[in-house]
């Protein structure tokens, strides 16, 4: 059904030739234009709002970004097995950067939200495409040598994110928050296509359409309940069982579809791979765990501890710096042992003790203790960020790599769209109960609009209303953090069961042969 030529991967006993290293740099460029954009325009959206109008549809120019980018990521993948990778990962950058430029140029609020849509069907396969040439380009027993400059880059974007956005909002105006990409991109474009060589892919199997418009709606769905449930609707409101049951629906018939596709977007024969299935779940939880984080901290800081909101970047460094250095180190052991069982039993252990210290934060924790206790979290992370993607490519045959890829993708923005939404539920409810409890009628009415006050509206509030709110912050990350506890728990369950494969490439050399696993063809468990 499908004429494909495998892509050998670099030799890793040889020094990498220098064309690979150009080619790595573009890849964390596009990396980082992916995970970059959305802290940017956070920080630009008050500006645009006061420009463009239409408030009540704010939440839209993330949704949008969020929905395409969550639905076109197994797409992605899918396209890059079946047609190659370079021509269809360029392409997510041209439209990525299309849909900046236009972005740039919206009149109003309704041009913005769909070309916001269109810049995030071009996000969806910047990380894919990234994860899956490594692993074209990269044996997986040297894949770890590269985690850190991918948890550099992650860190580089969250920290720097809403810094950039402040500076160029403030002195070029907040359109150049999207133009921004172009320049970068552009580097990217250059750089794949004059350096990255890799087989061309003739497939003459059809695309399945029916497949891929299945798990469209799943997905979108899914993303709709979270975002909008206990928002925009109520949790038990007809709007969002509709969309429950809808998105159920799709999921459904889109698993039974791909038991019967010629060329299915999904493989289920993926999923009998037990360290696949198994890393998907830790990725999902992983997702869950970190967005949630990054959203609470900073607003725990802000509300509590009086930090300043332009450098709230910067008050996740404790978290994303530990991330960092675990993450090199992680990746350096793996690449000199190819052992890497440790890295999610230890990263799983880590993040269940460090959000458990973050719930136990009050209206007395220091900001040098509360910094510890993101150490912890970020050391936890470390361990499994990286590791995740790394063993779940080594589970699958070359063939598919990109939606292996994608897949890991896909369920950890999953995990962090479910963090977000059921997270900020519990946080939102205990918010109004110890405001209502501590400052009763006053307190319900600062809060009735939103539980999560902005610097300015907090020092407007009388004494007794601001000390409510911090001590209700306080309740807030507690209950929140705490439910991130015990879902981490479901990660080290997992972790417990990853059988260690021996990962696919050579290792150091020793006496002048390589390491005997370099040989070995694509290792696939059962389940």
């Amino acid at each position: 059904m499908t004429d494909t030529t495998e892509t050998p991967a670099v030799d890793a006993g040889e020094k990498q030739p220098r064309s690979v290293r150009v080619v790595l740099l573009a890849l964390m460029i596009a990396m980082m234009l992916a995970m970059l954009d959305n802290m940017i325009i956070g920080t630009a959206m008050p500006t645009i709002v006061g420009e463009l109008g239409g408030l009540e549809h704010l939440s839209w120019v993330v949704t949008a970004y969020t929905l395409a980018t969550a639905a076109s990521t197994p797409l992605w993948g899918k396209l890059g097995d079946m047609y190659g990778r370079k021509g269809t990962f360029l392409s997510s950058i041209v439209l990525f950067l299309i849909g900046s430029a236009l972005s740039g140029m919206a009149q109003n609020m309704g041009e913005l939200i769909g070309f916001r849509a269109v810049q995030g069907l071009g996000a969806g396969g910047l990380m894919v495409g990234v994860m899956a040439i490594i692993g074209d380009l990269i044996p997986p027993r040297e894949r770890g040598k590269y985690q850190g400059m991918m948890a550099g880059v992650m860190a580089l974007a969250m920290i720097g994110g809403p810094l950039v956005g402040g500076t160029i909002t403030d002195n070029w105006g907040w359109r150049w928050a999207f133009y921004i990409n172009l320049p970068l991109g552009a580097v990217a474009l250059v750089a794949v296509s004059a350096v990255l060589h890799l087989p061309k892919k003739r497939s003459k199997a059809r695309i399945d359409y029916l497949g891929a418009a299945l798990l469209t709606v799943g997905i979108t769905a899914i993303v709709l309940v979270t975002t909008w449930g206990g928002t925009e609707y109520a949790w038990g409101s007809a709007r969002i069982m509709e969309l429950i049951g809808i998105g159920v629906a799709a999921l459904v018939g889109f698993v039974f579809w791909q038991t019967r596709a010629a060329e299915p977007v999904v493989p289920l024969h993926i999923f009998r791979s037990r360290n696949f299935t198994l890393m998907s779940v830790i990725g999902f939880i992983t997702g869950f765990v970190m967005f949630g984080a990054t959203l609470f901290l900073p607003l725990y800081q802000q509300s509590v501890q009086g930090a300043s909101a332009t450098n709230s970047g910067l008050l996740l460094l404790p978290m994303l710096g530990a991330m960092l250095v675990t993450s090199m180190v992680a990746g350096r052991v793996t690449t000199n042992t190819g052992k890497y069982k440790v890295f999610p039993v230890a990263g799983s252990a880590l993040m269940i003790v460090g959000l458990y210290l973050l719930s136990t934060m009050d209206t007395g924790t220091s900001r040098l203790m509360s910094g510890v206790f993101m150490a912890v979290v970020g050391l936890g992370m470390g361990c499994l960020m990286q590791i995740t993607m790394l063993v779940a490519q080594n589970s699958v045959e070359m063939k598919d790599m990109g939606v292996a890829s994608s897949s890991t993708t896909l369920f950890r923005t999953l995990g962090s769209s479910f963090g977000v939404a059921i997270m900020g539920a519990l946080f939102n409810n205990r918010v109004q109960d110890v405001m209502s409890e501590r400052a009763g009628a006053l307190g319900s009415k600062v809060t009735e609009q939103s539980a999560q006050l902005d610097a300015k509206s907090l020092k407007e509030l009388p004494v007794l209303a601001r000390e409510a709110y911090q001590h209700a912050v306080s309740a807030g990350t507690h209950s929140a953090f705490l439910l991130g506890a015990v879902v981490a728990v479901v990660a080290l369950a997992a972790a417990v069961f990853v059988k260690e494969v021996p990962l696919r490439g050579a290792g150091p050399k020793e006496d002048g042969k390589p390491d005997a696993r370099a040989a070995q063809p694509p290792v696939v468990e059962a389940v």
